[in-house]
C-alpha cells in the first residue's frame, strides 16, 4: 500500500485473491469476455463515441450497449460482430 493514502490497489487484491483457486478458476473462465468487453469500451471512448451513439450506429438501445460494457449480457457473436464493425473494427475468435 502507497504511504500516505488510504485503499488498496486492485493489483494487490487481485494477487491476494488468485491465491484461492475457486476465484482463480472463475477468474480464468471469465478473462476471455472481459477481454472483449475492454477493448469494445477502448474503443469507443477512444474514438470519443457515447453509448447511446454507437447503439445508434449498431441499431439499438443504449441501455444494450451499457448491459454488454458491464458484462451483465450475454451478447451472441453476431451482436458483438455489429458492434466491432460500428467502431470500424473486426471479431477474431481463437480456440486455444
Amino acid at each position: 500500500m502507497t504511504k500516505g493514502k488510504a485503499g488498496v490497489k486492485s493489483s494487490e487484491v487481485k494477487e491476494l485473491l488468485m491465491k484461492d483457486e475457486k476465484f482463480k478458476a472463475e477468474y480464468e473462465k471469465l478473462k476471455p469476455r472481459y477481454e472483449v468487453i475492454s477493448q469494445i469500451i477502448e474503443a469507443r471512448t477512444s474514438q470519443n463515441i457515447t453509448q447511446e451513439e454507437l447503439a445508434l450506429r449498431v441499431g439499438t438501445q443504449k441501455s444494450n450497449i451499457s448491459r454488454l460494457e458491464s458484462g451483465t449480457y450475454n451478447s451472441s457473436m453476431d451482436f458483438l460482430a455489429k458492434v466491432a464493425r460500428s467502431l470500424g473494427k473486426g471479431v477474431q475468435a481463437t480456440l486455444k
